[in-house]
Protein backbone atom coordinates (compact mmCIF):
# COMPACT_ATOMS: atom_id res chain seq x y z
CA UNK A 1 0.00 0.00 0.00
CA UNK A 2 1.42 3.05 -1.03
CA UNK A 3 1.26 5.96 1.88
CA UNK A 4 0.93 9.77 1.53
CA UNK A 5 2.33 11.60 4.58
CA UNK A 6 -0.23 14.05 6.26
CA UNK A 7 -0.20 17.19 8.53
CA UNK A 8 -3.18 17.72 10.40
CA UNK A 9 -3.51 19.80 13.63
CA UNK A 10 -5.82 18.49 16.31
CA UNK A 11 -6.74 20.19 19.22
CA UNK A 12 -3.96 18.72 22.49
CA UNK A 13 -7.02 17.00 24.27
CA UNK A 14 -8.33 15.26 21.23
CA UNK A 15 -4.23 14.09 20.68
CA UNK A 16 -3.96 12.63 24.64
CA UNK A 17 -7.18 10.95 24.08
CA UNK A 18 -5.77 9.43 20.79
CA UNK A 19 -2.30 8.87 22.68
CA UNK A 20 -4.32 7.21 25.38
CA UNK A 21 -6.67 4.86 23.17
CA UNK A 22 -3.38 3.86 20.28
CA UNK A 23 -1.36 2.75 23.83
CA UNK A 24 -4.31 1.12 25.29
CA UNK A 25 -4.90 -0.83 21.89
CA UNK A 26 -1.22 -1.54 21.44
CA UNK A 27 -0.83 0.86 18.39
CA UNK A 28 0.79 4.03 17.38
CA UNK A 29 -1.43 7.55 16.53
CA UNK A 30 -1.10 7.03 12.45
CA UNK A 31 -2.40 3.22 13.14
CA UNK A 32 -5.00 4.27 15.29
CA UNK A 33 -6.60 7.28 13.29
CA UNK A 34 -5.80 5.52 9.83
CA UNK A 35 -8.17 2.85 11.30
CA UNK A 36 -10.80 5.39 12.84
CA UNK A 37 -10.71 7.18 9.14
CA UNK A 38 -11.09 3.91 7.46
CA UNK A 39 -14.08 3.01 9.73
CA UNK A 40 -15.57 6.64 9.22
CA UNK A 41 -15.42 6.62 5.52
CA UNK A 42 -16.93 3.25 5.14
CA UNK A 43 -20.16 4.42 7.66
CA UNK A 44 -20.36 7.82 5.64
CA UNK A 45 -20.41 5.37 2.09
CA UNK A 46 -23.06 3.15 4.14
CA UNK A 47 -25.30 5.41 4.93
CA UNK A 48 -24.99 7.22 1.41
CA UNK A 49 -25.82 3.98 -0.25
CA UNK A 50 -29.00 3.79 2.25
CA UNK A 51 -30.11 7.40 1.86
CA UNK A 52 -29.79 6.30 -2.00
CA UNK A 53 -32.13 3.63 -1.66
CA UNK A 54 -34.44 5.44 0.09
CA UNK A 55 -34.85 7.65 -2.62
CA UNK A 56 -34.90 5.44 -5.30
CA UNK A 57 -38.09 3.34 -3.96
CA UNK A 58 -40.04 6.99 -2.80
CA UNK A 59 -39.40 7.98 -6.45
CA UNK A 60 -40.96 4.64 -7.10
CA UNK A 61 -43.77 5.20 -4.37
CA UNK A 62 -44.74 8.58 -5.98
CA UNK A 63 -43.31 10.11 -2.77
CA UNK A 64 -42.06 13.66 -3.58
CA UNK A 65 -40.94 15.41 -0.60
CA UNK A 66 -39.34 14.54 3.33
CA UNK A 67 -42.71 15.75 4.49
CA UNK A 68 -44.93 12.86 2.49
CA UNK A 69 -42.10 10.51 4.22
CA UNK A 70 -43.02 12.21 7.78
CA UNK A 71 -46.32 11.79 7.10
CA UNK A 72 -46.50 7.77 6.13
CA UNK A 73 -44.86 7.30 9.44
CA UNK A 74 -46.94 9.32 11.35
CA UNK A 75 -50.07 7.19 9.78
CA UNK A 76 -48.12 3.79 10.23
CA UNK A 77 -46.63 4.67 13.47
CA UNK A 78 -50.50 5.61 15.14
CA UNK A 79 -52.49 3.77 12.47
CA UNK A 80 -54.81 6.53 11.64
CA UNK A 81 -54.27 9.65 8.67
CA UNK A 82 -52.49 12.61 9.85
CA UNK A 83 -54.04 15.90 9.68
Amino acid sequence: MATQTLNIALPKDLVKRVDILAKKEYRNRSELIREALRVYLQDRQEWNDLLDYGKKVGKKMGIKSEKEVNKIVYEFRHGKKAS
